[in-house]
């Protein structure tokens, strides 16, 4: 039965018992092109749809009920957890360390910025949903004071509940959410809370933070799909200009994003959940197109995220790292501009640093 339930908390996960909702060029309306006439949401133009075949959705809907299998994990995937945690402890400004899926901590302008913190055991409702295949390399007791809180979505691989209600610093750290994402926070003792729309931005001391697309979609239940916004985030401060994709495909918007934004000194993107493509390819970007989406924003150097984590679909959650340096090396990159870090790893990374690396200097 828990293997039923467990399938059914992945599909919600993933979006795929909700209706299909393709991108728009108007609303009819004086609102954003990606703000529906009921008061939803949906991708920007020029993004992709979902198409897929009742075949295709079945096949994928019994896989989910009974495969959440997962292979070993390679050992050099995790760092070891006393090196992770001494690293973390004397990581310099600017930094980033990689928590695992899509959740990293920034360290830029003097302040620490965490995105989407997936440090539970399951993603998804009421313990429910797959399991995490690599365990968080930080207990959240062990996390530096957090000044900023960035959420991209509120999918359960990304807004996890039993995380949330137990981070400390709850009455000092600033939350910046999609439009809608807002009220989890407040509901579980959040006082500083910001809810932006896509362009919109906010200053938090040194560190500018703001609001833009990605190609996604939203829900946390059956009913719920596209209510609330999802997000990319340009972060910027003296120390550099980080570009944080959060869950996305690949999609027209982000030369758009590079042309108006960037270019950006690093970038994190998602390169794992890809599978069925018929499925995927309107919500998560393989390794190959992430590459591409790291040339359009103007990346100096891109980080792989997303993957090695969870097994949310049925590829080899480890296969993603290998793919995206081979797709980056395909286009003339080497290892220094496609970073495959490993889960607990810190690196340096800011104005100038990123650019000589992906230069090989």
């Amino acid at each position: 039965m828990r293997t039923w339930i467990n399938g059914l908390a992945a599909l919600m996960l993933l979006g795929g018992l909700t209706a299909c909702t393709e991108s728009g060029v108007s609303n009819g309306m004086s609102k954003p092109v990606h703000h529906l006439a009921d008061g939803g949401f949906r991708n920007p133009p020029g993004s992709p749809t979902r198409d897929f075949s009742g075949w295709t959705f079945t096949k994928f809907l019994f896989g989910r009920f009974t495969d959440f299998a997962a292979p070993a994990v390679p050992p050099a995937h995790v760092m070891a957890l006393a090196d992770a945690r001494a690293a973390m402890r004397a990581a310099g400004n600017p930094s980033v360390t990689w928590l695992g899926h899509a959740a990293f901590l920034i360290r830029t302008g003097g302040a620490v910025v965490l995105t989407d913190p997936y440090l539970g055991k399951v993603a998804g409702p009421a313990g429910f949903g797959p399991s995490r295949i690599v365990p968080p390399p930080l207990t959240i007791d062990e996390l530096p004071p957090i000044d900023i809180l960035i959420i991209s979505h509120n999918h359960y691989d990304h807004l996890d509940a039993w995380t949330v209600e137990r981070l400390p610093g709850k009455e000092r750290m600033t939350v910046i959410a999609p439009l809608g994402v807002g009220d989890f926070f407040r509901e579980r003792g959040y006082t500083k809370v910001v809810d932006l729309d896509w362009h919109q931005a906010h200053r938090v001391g040194a560190v500018n933070v703001r609001v833009l697309p990605a190609v996604h979609f939203s829900g946390r239940g059956l009913t719920d799909r596209n209510e609330t916004l999802w997000a990319s985030f340009a972060i910027e401060s003296d120390d550099g200009h980080l570009w944080f994709s959060g869950d996305t495909a690949y999609g027209a918007v982000f030369k758009e994003i590079g042309d108006r934004y960037g270019p950006f000194d690093l970038a994190l993107i998602g390169i794992g959940a890809y599978e069925p493509r018929e499925i995927m390819k309107s919500s998560h970007a393989t390794p190959e197109e992430a590459v591409q989406i790291g040339l359009d924003v103007r990346a100096d150097a891109v980080v792989g995220m997303h993957w090695g984590t969870v097994k949310l679909t049925p590829e080899d959650p480890f296969e993603a790292g290998p793919r995206f340096q081979g797709a980056a090396r395909a286009q003339g990159l080497d290892d220094g501009w496609a970073w495959i870090m490993k889960v607990g790893e810190t690196r340096d990374w800011g104005v100038g640093l990123t650019r000589q690396r992906a230069a090989g200097s």
